[in-house]
């Protein structure tokens, strides 16, 4: 029981909060506009992401994809904490830094997860050597 707790957890945390923030950027939410305009990448950068988002969160979930869906996950992320870093700040339109705070947690079960599956990570890196 919890092997799967722990198989399952990062996955569906990942997921949740993935998935969770797509009705911001696909609706045009005020804040993800302002952020989006203040990286310059207002609209297509917006949507972009969350077609990405929406992709990862959903292979997230399935067991056969996961690999892929935190491999996309890591990468999103990465690209949202440093923008944090250097454009946006860590507190964004007075959140508080909720939205950093979530970009590192999405990050870390996505990490875990690129640990869960290594065998299948290092299987993909030798077809690129």
């Amino acid at each position: 029981m919890l092997k799967k707790i722990l198989f399952w957890l990062p996955r569906i945390v990942a997921a949740l909060i993935l998935l969770q923030t797509l009705y911001f950027k696909f609706t045009a939410a005020a804040e993800s506009v302002y952020i989006f305009s203040t990286l310059g990448m207002e609209p297509w950068g917006r949507i972009g992401t969350g077609v990405v988002e929406l992709f990862a969160g959903v292979f997230l979930l399935v067991p056969r994809l996961s690999l892929y869906g935190a491999i996309l996950t890591v990468g999103v992320m990465c690209g949202a904490i440093a923008s944090h870093l250097t454009k946006l700040g860590i507190v964004v339109q007075d959140d508080g830094g909720y939205l950093f705070f979530l970009a590192l947690v999405t990050t870390a079960c996505a990490a875990i997860v690129l640990y869960q599956e290594r065998s299948g990570l290092f299987r993909l890196l030798k077809k690129f050597n």
